[in-house]
């Protein structure tokens, strides 16, 4: 859910030491580990497996490329393929970091024609979570995998393996026509682009102080934020904003081009404000401001996550500006 370089060295600090490809145990079936020229490949998995479950591909291939590329990503650990006698990818699974406190996040596809695959994947990628947990210095391993709510099979293998529902994320969408003007900033207020370093590193700031109570947050400093995000195709340091309030920074957001290729819209990665400086507006003006500038490239509507249980009345936010619930993602979580 929502969220592409050089791939990083096979062992990197922090990582428990890599288990070599395991061999499916079903007879013809080959593993072995993902590099970046599979991402056409796994796109392709991963779009029947989508079709089938809510009617439509939802990744992009630079979601997928982004995925490979992560850098948080090990692809000599963290991966695996598996291809059926003919050569065909029929499963891709995985386990990522998600920062250094022994979050992990993990997925399994499997194509319909391969389930006996499904059971052996979900093994693998636990085991993974621990190892990964081990290698950063925890006993424990907090695992959690999202799913699209209609996904009743993949509800079903989470719930036999001992996780459980924690929180959903809402797709929501607001439609644009062919204009909209941009909205007067609110008194003191000056918006600066991403297009420093200055601006970025006061993002980053305003971002970390902004979600630290919120699901799943996981601290970065600066440099590891910065590297994620440049690492990710749909990244354009264009669509950063920070608003200052009498010079200073008190909010910021991030637009992406995740769903511009597909779909022709915008979308919006983070909205941050400080919270000393909540309900004072500046959430909806950097939201109507971020519509505006996708009218302005001609973008047909924008997009945007937001986590059901959030500590702010965020979704009541965006349902205000005319937005509306598209999709539901749920996370289910174990701890190891």
């Amino acid at each position: 859910m929502e969220d592409t370089v050089e791939a990083p060295p096979v062992h990197e600090p922090g990582h428990a030491v890599a288990p070599a490809a395991p061999a499916v145990t079903a007879a013809g079936y080959t593993t072995r580990r993902p590099t970046a020229g599979d991402a056409v490949a796994v796109h392709e998995l991963i779009s029947l497996c989508d079709t089938q479950v809510i009617g439509k591909a939802d990744m992009t291939l630079d979601d997928v490329a982004d995925q490979l590329n992560d850098p948080s990503f090990d692809p000599g650990a963290d991966g695996w393929l598996v291809h059926d006698p003919s050569g065909r990818l029929v499963a891709w699974a995985w386990a990522c970091r998600r920062g250094d406190g022994g979050a992990v996040e993990i997925d399994v596809v499997v194509h319909p024609a391969a389930p006996e695959l499904t059971g052996r994947l979900w093994d693998t990628v636990l085991d993974r979570a621990r190892g990964i947990a081990t290698g950063l210095g925890h006993d424990r391993a907090v695992t959690d995998i999202a799913m699209y709510r209609e996904d009743s099979g993949k509800r079903a293998l989470a719930t036999a393996r001992g996780f459980a529902h924690t929180t959903s994320f809402i797709r929501l969408r607001a439609d644009h026509g062919p204009s909209l003007a941009p909205p007067e900033p609110p008194p003191g207020v000056t918006v600066h682009r991403g297009t420093t370093e200055e601006v970025r590193r006061q993002a980053h700031a305003v971002e970390q102080a902004g979600f630290a109570r919120h699901f799943g947050f996981a601290p970065k400093d600066y440099d590891e934020w910065h590297t994620e995000l440049g690492s990710s195709a749909s990244t354009d340091w264009t669509q950063l904003a920070v608003a200052r309030l009498d010079g200073e920074p008190v909010a910021m957001l991030l637009g992406t081009d995740a769903f511009a290729g597909d779909e022709n819209c915008g979308y919006v990665r983070r909205l941050a404000v400080l919270p000393a400086f909540r309900g004072r507006g500046l959430g909806r003006f950097m939201l109507r401001a971020a519509f505006a500038d996708d009218v302005r490239r001609g973008r047909i509507g924008t997009y945007l996550h937001v986590d059901a249980g959030n500590v702010t009345p965020a979704l009541d936010l965006y349902l205000s500006v005319g937005m509306r619930q598209v999709l539901a993602i749920d996370v289910w979580r174990r701890t190891l």
